[in-house]
Parts: C-alpha cells; structure tokens; sequence
C-alpha cells in the first residue's frame, strides 16, 4: 500500500534545492511529479489571490485547465512560459501563508466518495477555465474569490475528496451565477439585452 504524502508536507518541501533568486513554472512542474496537475492549479490560484498577479496567473489557468479537459498526464508550458522565472522570495511568502491553513484543514478532507479520474479531471479543468476568467474583472479585490475556490477545487482533486469537491464546485456554480447576473444587470442597463429580446 503507497503512503500518501500531504499536500501541505509537499509544499513545504517544495522549495529544498530551488534557486535562491528565482523559480521557473518549468521547474516547477518537474519538482510535484505525478500531483502536479493539482499543485500547479493550487500555487496559482494562491498566486492569482496576491494584487496584481491575476492578469498574468489567468492565462496560466486557462492552459492548465484545457490540458486537464484534454487529459494529459502531466501540464506542458511554453518553453517561454515555462522558463519565465518568479522570484524565490515571493513563492516562499505565499507557501509560508498556505501551508499551517492546508495542515489545519488536512485533519478534515481525505480521500471519499471516489469519483472516475480522469471525468474528473477533465470535470474540474472546465470549471477553472470559466474560473479563471473571472480573475481578469477589472474590479478591486473580485481576484479573491476566484482564486479561493480554484484553490478549493484543488485541494478537493489533490486529496480525492469527493464531498470537498461538491462543495468547491457548488461554490464554483453560485459565483459563476453571480457573475452571470452581473453581467446580464450591465447588458440590461446598456439597452442590449432589449436588443437580444
């Protein structure tokens, strides 16, 4: 029987033998192995919750999403992309302010309600591709929560938690609605949804 390692004792590691200055996405992805679908989607949307980082973690996203709708073993970048660098300190301050949040919750969540792997891969990369979209509204703060529940999804899919992962993707569906009804509010205020009817 496989041990399965925590995701927040795998965070924790994660930056042991990492480049003082700058980590790349690339290396990112070669150090989380066969988890790394679900970290990579985990470490950006803690990164798409810090101020200014959504405009540049959205795309990220939506590559990583379609690769899971694709159902690719692992996420491919760009060789661009994937040797873009971020610096060492800043990934180490996010990881410091998710790790005690994951180890509190991690007493909570554990592998139940087993779902068909690759449906629900293919299941979350749909929903944090419309996810990700929303990160990109041009509204102070509306990057929260987004990035929260893409965090949510993720920690559900890493863990196999079939009941955490109905919770992520019921919030997923009330914030979608509520983006919805945003936009169909703006759409009506500017006369085009009479021009629709």
């Amino acid at each position: 029987m496989t041990i399965r390692i925590p995701t927040s004792v795998l965070l924790d590691g994660l930056l042991h033998g990492a480049d003082t200055e700058r980590v790349t996405l690339g290396w990112l992805v070669d150090s989380l192995g066969e988890r790394s679908f679900g970290l990579v989607m985990l470490l950006l949307a803690l990164l798409a919750a810090m101020p200014g980082a959504s405009a540049i973690v959205a795309p990220l996203l939506a590559m990583l999403s379609v690769q899971m709708m694709l159902g690719h073993a692992a996420p491919v970048f760009p060789r661009k992309v994937a040797e873009r660098g971020l610096r060492t300190e800043r990934l180490a301050r996010t990881l410091g302010r998710a790790v005690p949040v994951l180890r509190a919750i991690e007493g909570f969540i554990h592998p139940r309600w087993p779902t068909p792997f690759e449906a629900t891969k293919r299941g979350v990369g749909l929903v944090v591709l419309l996810l990700g979209a929303l990160l990109l509204t041009p509204i102070p703060l509306s990057n929260i929560p987004p990035a929260l529940v893409i965090a949510l999804l993720a920690i559900a899919y890493l863990e196999e938690d079939g009941i955490l992962l109905c919770v992520a993707l019921a919030a997923s569906a009330l914030l979608l609605a509520i983006a919805a009804g945003a936009v169909w509010q703006a759409m009506g205020e500017l006369g085009w949804v009479r021009g629709l009817l």
